[in-house]
C-alpha cells in the first residue's frame, strides 16, 4: 500500500473512531472494494483503536470494520475469513460494549461462501462460551439467532459434529426469550434442529421445556405494529417445533391434557389443533400411555362445549389419534391398541344413542362418526356395533321426531364409511346392515310425515354413493319410492330432495332410470285433468308437471338416459306449440330449462354431442321455425314457442350445448345455422314442410315478419357461443346481413338480437385488416344515423353501438374509444340521453347469453377498471359543462359505472367522486338512486376523511330517501343511515335528534323488510351518546 494510501486509511479510521463520523465507513467500504487497501490492511490501520484503554474507543473500531464487512463480505478470501473469525473470536472475551458490533461481524462473516471448515463450529463455541445472550439487546439477540441460522443453512455436517453440545448451547441461548420477533427466529431454529435430525441426546427434556413455556401462546400484536407479526405465525411456529418430533410425545401429550382442562377457550383450541399435528407423526406405542386421559378430555369437550370450533377440533383430534392407532401392525405379542380404544369409545358412547329422550344422542353419534371416518378397520368396528343398535332403537320408537333423530345418525354413519373406505372395501362395511337400513329407510319414505321423508332421503342419497351397495332390486324398490313421492307429495322441501337423491341414484344406476321412471312421468305429464275437474285439481297437475320436468334434468347426468329424456322433453315443446295437449308457456319455459340444464351436466362425450347436434338442436330449430311460420289455428290457438320468454330459454339450450361441442361437430352445426339463415337451407331440418327460400334475416314488411326475423337470437345462440378455434362460415356475408338487420329492423328483439349477434362475432375475430375494415365500414354508418336526428332508425344504430362497444372493450381493442367517446357526446342528446346513461350499464355488466366466458368470448382481466380509469374523467369534465337538465344523464352513468366496479376499487376511488355521487341521490330516477347507495354502504363502513367532510349534504339526502316510493330504495337508505351510526360519535352527534325524528316514519312503513331496517337504525341512533352506549 502506497504512503498516500495509508494516510487516507488511516484518515478513515481516525475521522469514524474519534470523530464519531459514521459515514466515514461507506468511505472506507468504497476502498476495500475498489482494491485502494485490503480489509486485513484495514485491521492493522484500527490497531491503536483496538488497544485503547477506553472501551468505547475499541467497540467503535470494532463497529468500523462490521460496517466495511458488510459490504465487502462476499469478495473475501478464504484466508481473509480465517483471520477475522480469529480476531472477532478473540473481541468477544473483550469488554461488554464491544460484544454488539463484535456478533454483527460474526454474523456477516457466516455469510461467505468463502468459510473455512470447522470455522462454524469455532464461532459457535465461542459464542455459546462467552456470551450470555439473554443478557444482551433485543437487536443483538436477534443477530445470535441469524448466526445460528446461517450456520445451519451452509454447516450441516459441521454441526452435527458437536453431538448435543449444540442442543445446548441453543438451549440456554433462547432460554428466556420474550420478543415475539425473537422467538420466530428462535422457533424457525428448534424446527430445523428437529426436522433435520440433530441429536438432542440427554438435553431432549431441556429442548421441550425451553420451547413448550410459551405453549399455548397468548399474544395480541399491538396497533398499528409495524413488524406485522400475528399471533397465528407463532402459535403455527411453535406447533411445528412441538410436533416434530415422537421424542417429545411423553412430555406433550400430558401437557396437552393438562391444557384441556383450562377455562380459556383459545387454550383449548391450540391444544386440540396441536394434538391433530403431533398425532400425525407419532406412532401407536407414543400414544398408549396418554389414552385415558386423552380420551376423558376430548369426550368432554364434545359434550359440554358451547363453541362449534372446539367441537370441531376435538372431532379433528379423535381421528388423528384413531387413525393413528389404525396404523399399528398387528402380532400375536402385542394388544390391538385400536380395538381397546375403540372399545373405551363405544363403551362411553353406545349408550347414549339407547337412552329414552336421546339428550345425548348427537354428541355420542359425532365422536363415535369421527372415529369412524379414520379408517377402514375403525369403520369396520364402530359401524359394526353402532348401525344394529340404530335401527332396532328405530323400529322400537314411534315419535316422528325420535326416528329422524336416528335416521340421521344413520345417514352420518353412511356417510362416514364412505369417507373411510376405497371403492372395492365400502360393501363389505356395510353388506350386513344394508337389507335392514333399507327397510329403514323405505318404511320411513311410506310415513307421511314430510320432515320424516327428507331424511330418509337423505339416507336413500348416501347409500346411493355407496357404489356397488344397493341390488338391482332395492334399486327399483327406491327409484319406485321416489317417483311415487315426486308424483303424489306436494311439499317443496320433499321435492327438492327427491330430485337430488334421484340425481345420485341416476349416475350408479342408469338403467332403471330408463326402463322405470321416464316412462312413468311422460304419462303423467301427457295425461290432462278432467273438464270438470276444479282450478285446484288444474293446479296441482300443473305442479306435479314442473316437478317431473325438474326431475328428468336431474337425471340425465349419463349420455344414456339423456338420450331418453330429451326425446320426452322435445315431445312437451311439441305438444306445447301444436296444442294438443295443454302445456303453459310457464311448462314450456321449463321444458327449456331442464334441457339447458341436461346440457351443462351431461358428461361431455361423443355420444352425448351428436345427441344435441343430430337431434335436439335441429328439433328446436325446426319447432321454433315451425312457430314463426304458423299465424293463429282456427282454434285460436297461438304458439308458445313464438313467446319472447320461450325463445330466450331456447337460446341458452343452443349456446349452452354449442359451446361444450366437439370441435368437428361445432363447425357443422355453425354450417347449417348459418346456411339455413342466410339461404335458406332447411334440409337438415326434421318435419321438413317449411317453403322454400326462406329469408329469416331479410327485412320483411308483413304483420306477421317479425316472428321470423327475431329467429335471428337462434343464430346468436350458436355462433357466438362457438370456441375461437371453429370457423364460421361465409362471416363476411353473415356479418353484412347482421349489419342491415340491426339497422333496419323495428323489432325491438330482432334488431336487438342481430346487434349482439353481430357484436359475439366482432369480439371473437383476430386482429387485422379485415377487422378494422369492418369496424371502419359499421362505424361509419353507425354514426351517420346517430348524427342525423330525423333519422327512423337511431335507437337501431344506437344499439349495434353500444353492443360492439362492449365487445371490443372486453379484448381491450383501440377502436373501443371511438365508441365510448360517442357515447359520452350522446349525453347531451335530446332523445338518446337517458337511453345512453343506461348504454353505461350495459358496458360494465356481464351478459347472460353473448359475450361471455363460457361462450369463449375473449374477455381481458380487470376491464372493468380500465374503463373507468380512461374515462372518469371524461365523465366528470361532461358533467361540469353540460346544461342543467342534462345532468341527471351523467350522474346516471357514473352511477352505473361506480356500481360495477369491485369494491376495493370502489373505496379507492370513490373519494375522488364523492360529490357527484351525492348530487345523484338527488336524481329524480329511483335506479340511479338506489345504485348510488349501493356504491356508498360499503364505504361507509371505513369512511374516507372526504366523506366526514360531507355529512351534512349526506344526512340530508339519506333522510329524504327514507321516504322514497321505492321500497329498495328506502331500506339501502336506512342501512346507510345505520351505518353512519358508527362514525366518530362527536362528528355525527349532532346529527342524532334529527335522524331520531326522521326514523320515526319509517317505523311505521306498511313493508316489514323497511320496518325491521328501521328499527335496527333507530336503536343504534338512540344508544349513541347515551351512557352504557356505544
Amino acid at each position: 500500500m502506497m504512503a498516500n494510501e495509508s494516510a487516507v486509511l488511516l484518515s478513515l479510521v481516525e475521522e469514524f473512531v474519534s470523530g464519531l463520523q459514521d459515514s466515514k465507513a461507506k468511505d472506507t467500504a468504497a476502498g476495500v472494494k475498489n482494491g485502494d487497501f485490503t480489509i486485513l490492511q484495514l485491521v492493522e490501520a484500527l490497531g491503536l483503536s483496538l488497544t485503547s484503554t477506553q472501551p468505547h474507543t475499541r467497540a467503535r473500531g470494532v463497529q468500523l470494520l462490521s460496517q466495511v464487512l458488510q459490504d465487502c463480505y462476499a469478495d473475501l478470501t478464504e484466508r481473509e475469513v480465517e483471520v477475522l473469525i480469529a480476531f472477532y473470536e478473540n473481541r468477544l472475551k473483550d469488554h461488554y460494549v464491544t460484544t454488539p458490533p463484535v456478533l454483527q461481524g460474526l454474523k456477516t462473516l457466516t455469510k461467505c461462501t468463502t468459510l473455512p471448515p470447522g470455522s462454524a463450529v469455532s464461532i459457535l463455541k465461542s459464542l455459546f462460551q462467552d456470551v450470555h445472550v439473554q443478557s444482551l439487546l433485543l437487536a443483538d439477540r436477534a443477530c445470535v439467532y441469524n448466526m445460528l441460522i446461517n450456520v445451519m443453512e451452509t454447516r450441516e455436517a459441521e454441526l452435527k459434529s458437536l453431538g448435543a453440545d449444540f442442543v445446548f448451547g441453543f438451549v440456554q441461548s433462547m432460554d428466556g426469550e420474550r420478543d415475539p420477533r425473537n422467538l420466530l427466529l428462535a422457533f424457525q431454529i428448534a424446527k430445523n434442529i428437529i426436522r433435520k435430525g440433530y441429536n438432542l441426546g440427554k438435553f431432549t427434556e431441556e429442548m421441550f421445556e425451553v420451547t413448550s413455556c410459551y405453549f399455548p401462546i397468548d399474544f395480541s400484536p399491538p396497533p398499528n405494529d409495524p413488524h406485522g407479526i400475528t399471533k397465528e405465525e407463532l402459535i403455527q411456529a411453535l406447533r411445528d417445533v412441538l410436533t416434530g418430533t415422537p421424542k417429545f410425545a411423553e412430555f406433550l401429550l400430558p401437557l396437552i391434557i393438562e391444557k384441556l382442562d383450562s377455562d380459556v377457550q383459545n387454550a383449548k383450541l391450540d391444544s386440540l389443533q396441536t394434538l391433530t399435528a403431533c398425532v400425525s407423526r407419532y406412532e401407536h406405542t407414543d400414544l398408549a400411555g396418554f389414552l385415558d386421559g386423552l380420551w376423558t378430555s376430548l369426550r368432554r369437550e364434545v359434550f359440554q362445549t358451547s363453541s362449534e370450533k372446539i367441537e370441531s377440533a376435538g372431532l379433528t383430534a379423535l381421528t388423528a389419534i384413531t387413525s393413528c392407532l389404525s396404523r399399528s401392525v398387528l402380532n400375536s405379542d402385542s394388544e390391538d391398541a385400536l380395538s381397546t380404544f375403540l372399545d373405551m369409545v363405544l363403551k362411553d358412547c353406545n349408550h347414549h344413542l339407547c337412552e329414552p329422550d336421546l339428550k345425548l344422542v348427537w354428541p355420542s353419534a359425532k365422536l363415535l362418526q369421527a372415529a369412524s371416518s379414520a379408517s377402514n378397520r375403525a369403520c369396520h368396528i364402530i359401524t359394526g356395533a353402532v348401525m344394529p343398535a340404530l335401527i332396532s332403537q328405530y323400529n322400537s320408537r314411534t315419535e316422528c321426531s325420535h326416528r329422524r333423530t336416528l335416521l340421521e345418525v344413520m345417514q352420518r354413519f353412511v356417510q362416514s364409511v364412505k369417507i373411510s373406505q376405497s371403492s372395492e372395501n365400502e360393501e363389505r362395511v356395510l353388506s350386513g346392515v344394508c337389507s335392514s337400513l333399507c327397510c329403514v329407510t323405505f318404511s320411513a319414505l311410506s310415513e307421511s310425515n314430510s320432515s320424516l321423508q327428507v331424511t330418509a332421503v337423505s339416507v336413500l342419497a348416501s347409500l346411493a354413493q355407496q357404489t356397488g351397495l344397493l341390488s338391482n332390486s332395492q334399486t327399483e324398490l327406491a327409484v319406485d319410492h321416489l317417483t311415487r313421492l315426486l308424483l303424489s307429495d306436494d311439499d317443496d322441501t320433499v321435492s327438492l330432495a327427491v330430485v337430488d337423491c334421484a340425481g345420485g341414484l341416476a349416475e350408479v344406476q342408469p338403467t332403471i332410470f330408463i326402463t322405470t321412471m321416464i316412462p312413468k312421468l311422460k304419462k303423467v305429464m301427457f295425461s290432462e285433468p278432467m273438464a270438470q275437474d276444479g282450478d285446484s285439481v288444474q293446479h296441482l297437475h300443473h305442479a306435479v308437471r314442473q316437478r317431473c320436468l325438474s326431475m328428468l334434468a336431474a337425471v340425465s347426468t349419463r349420455p344414456s338416459v339423456a338420450k331418453e329424456s330429451t326425446p320426452v322433453l322435445l315431445d312437451v315443446l311439441r305438444s306445447a306449440h301444436s296444442g294438443k295437449v295443454g302445456f303453459s308457456l310457464e311448462e314450456a319455459v321449463l321444458t327449456c330449462h331442464s334441457l339447458q340444464r341436461i346440457a351443462e351436466q351431461v358428461e361431455d362425450t361423443e355420444e352425448s354431442g351428436h345427441c344435441f347436434h343430430e337431434d335436439i338442436i335441429p328439433q328446436l330449430l325446426s319447432l321454433a321455425l315451425q312457430a314463426a311460420l304458423q299465424g293463429e289455428t282456427s282454434s285460436g290457438h297461438h304458439s308458445p314457442l313464438a313467446d319472447e320468454v320461450v325463445l330466450s330459454t331456447i337460446v341458452a339450450v343452443i349456446s349452452t350445448a354449442c359451446s361444450r361441442l366437439q370441435p368437428t361437430l361445432a363447425g357443422q352445426t355453425a354450417t347449417r345455422f348459418v346456411s339455413l339463415f342466410l339461404d335458406g337451407d332447411v334440409s337438415f331440418l326434421p318435419d321438413n314442410s317449411f317453403p322454400s327460400h326462406i329469408k329469416l334475416l331479410a327485412n320483411q314488411h308483413h304483420d306477421d315478419s317479425w316472428k321470423q326475423s327475431q329467429m335471428v337470437c337462434l343464430l346468436m345462440g350458436c355462433v357466438c357461443s362457438l370456441p375461437r378455434t371453429v370457423t364460421v362460415p361465409q362471416m363476411e356475408r353473415l356479418l353484412s346481413e347482421l349489419e342491415d338487420m340491426s339497422c333496419t329492423c323495428s323489432h325491438t328483439l330482432s334488431y336487438t338480437s342481430a346487434a349482439k349477434c353481430f357484436a359475439g362475432l366482432v369480439n371473437k375475430i383476430p386482429q387485422g385488416d379485415s377487422l378494422d375494415r369492418l369496424l371502419d365500414k359499421t362505424m361509419a354508418r353507425v354514426f351517420s344515423e346517430l348524427n342525423s336526428v330525423a333519422s327512423r332508425v337511431r335507437t337501431q344504430a344506437f344499439t349495434l353501438m353500444v353492443w360492439v362497444g362492449k365487445a371490443l372493450l372486453l379484448r381491450y381493442h383501440p377502436a373501443c374509444t371511438a365508441l365510448t367517446d360517442k357515447l359520452f357526446s350522446l349525453l347531451d342528446d335530446a332523445d338518446l340521453g337517458p337511453v345512453a346513461a343506461d348504454g353505461f350499464s350495459l358496458l360494465m355488466s356481464d351478459t347472460a347469453d353473448v359475450l361471455t366466458r363460457s361462450c369463449h368470448a375473449d374477455v381481458r382481466i380487470m376491464y372493468r377498471q380500465r374503463f373507468f380509469s380512461e374515462n372518469s374523467s371524461k365523465l366528470v369534465q361532461g358533467f361540469n359543462v353540460a346544461p342543467e337538465e342534462k345532468k341527471p344523464n351523467y350522474l346516471k352513468a357514473l352511477s352505473h359505472i361506480v356500481n360495477k366496479l369491485p369494491k376495493q376499487v370502489q373505496v379507492t376511488e370513490l373519494p375522488a367522486l364523492l360529490s357527484l355521487l351525492l348530487e345523484a341521490l338527488t336524481c329524480p330516477d329511483q335506479g340511479v338512486q338506489l345504485s348510488t347507495l349501493s356504491c356508498l354502504e360499503p364505504v361507509l363502513a371505513d369512511p374516507p376523511p372526504a366523506l366526514i367532510q360531507q355529512l351534512e349534504a349526506l344526512f340530508n339526502r339519506l333522510l329524504a330517501l327514507t321516504s322514497s316510493p321505492a321500497m329498495s330504495v328506502r331500506i339501502t337508505s336506512l342501512r346507510c343511515i345505520h351505518a353512519l351510526s358508527c362514525f366518530p360519535e362527536h362528528e355525527v352527534l349532532p346529527f342524532r335528534t334529527r335522524v331520531l325524528q326522521a326514523l320515526a316514519k319509517p317505523l311505521d312503513d306498511k313493508k316489514r323488510l323497511v320496518r325491521k331496517e328501521a328499527v335496527l337504525a333507530r336503536a343504534e341512533w338512540f344508544l349513541l351518546g347515551s351512557p352504557g352506549g356505544r
